[in-house]
């Protein structure tokens, strides 16, 4: 199987390319610098060319806080660009999985949310997300997985659990937020389970993430733990940080698809995972 992955260098991306080629696949990896996904004839050329079974689009705007002061360029990548994406893919024949994003609810729930709850972003990235997803559907209808997803950390970018390990080895003390609850998924278990949908398609909305719950304040203190650093994990308020983007304080993401969605190992797992693959050693 040809899959063509978009935004092959972000951090995603590099996970989903070694993951179809340790599954046997064919990888056709497009960076930004390959292709814009705003293009969007260079978007039907670059998928006409490639002839794939399976289009994943892993490009995206990831700058939650930059999106409220340009929310227009945002909503170019995550909405009209994987439109570009569907429809392209889908006049080649091509299914398409769309990743998104959790940030798509406004996190007023206190249990899990499911594919049919209703989404109602708070900020811009997470409108920009949503409008991507009706992209999608309208783009490509019939033949097309779109993939919610919490809290993305690996090794391939900047992400949470590094600024953590970062900081906890200069500082004695930190302050995290503990009033922010969800999944952190280790997107190399993510893209495993890509390759799976891939193989054995499911049309319409899947929640995949790292099984399991914790505010950002819980991930910090099991990150620092893992680490063996001496550094005291203390807990903070999100309003204290002052941040532009609003975000959802719960949005821990559980499926209703049943056993035809993948299952992702924890997310603690997923730490372990992520600390050994980077040679992070206990002190």
């Amino acid at each position: 199987m040809r899959m063509l992955i978009t935004g092959a260098t972000g951090m995603l991306g590099q996970d989903l390319v070694a993951a179809v080629d340790q599954a046997g696949h064919e990888p056709r990896a497009l960076s930004r610098a390959d292709l814009d996904i705003t293009d969007a004839p260079a978007v039907r050329r670059a998928i006409s060319d490639a002839q794939p079974h399976v289009v994943v689009n892993c490009a995206a705007w990831t700058d939650v806080d930059g999106a409220e002061s340009s929310s227009a360029d945002a909503l170019s990548v995550n909405g009209t660009g994987a439109g570009h994406v569907a429809r392209a893919a889908a006049a080649a024949g091509a299914w398409t999985i769309q990743i998104s994003s959790d940030y798509v609810f406004d996190g007023s729930k206190h249990e899990p949310y499911v594919e049919s709850d209703p989404a109602a972003p708070l900020s811009a990235y997470g409108r920009s997300k949503l409008a991507g997803e009706r992209e999608v559907a309208a783009g490509a209808p019939g033949r097309h997985t779109i993939v919610r997803s919490s809290w993305l950390f690996g090794a391939g970018g900047p992400c949470f659990p590094a600024t953590i390990l970062r900081l906890a080895s200069e500082r004695e003390e930190l302050t995290v937020v503990e009033d922010q609850v969800g999944c952190p998924t280790f997107t190399r278990h993510l893209a495993r389970a890509l390759v799976t949908l891939a193989e054995q398609p499911i049309d319409g909305i899947v929640h995949l993430a790292g099984a399991g719950a914790c505010s950002w304040y819980d991930f910090a203190r099991q990150i620092v733990s893992n680490a063996g650093f001496d550094c005291d994990v203390k807990p903070g308020r999100t309003r204290d940080l002052a941040r532009p983007a609003p975000r959802p304080a719960y949005s821990v993401l559980a499926t209703e698809r049943g056993s035809d969605a993948p299952v992702l190992p924890g997310w603690r797992e997923g730490l372990s995972a992520y600390m050994a693959a980077g040679e992070v050693g206990a002190r």
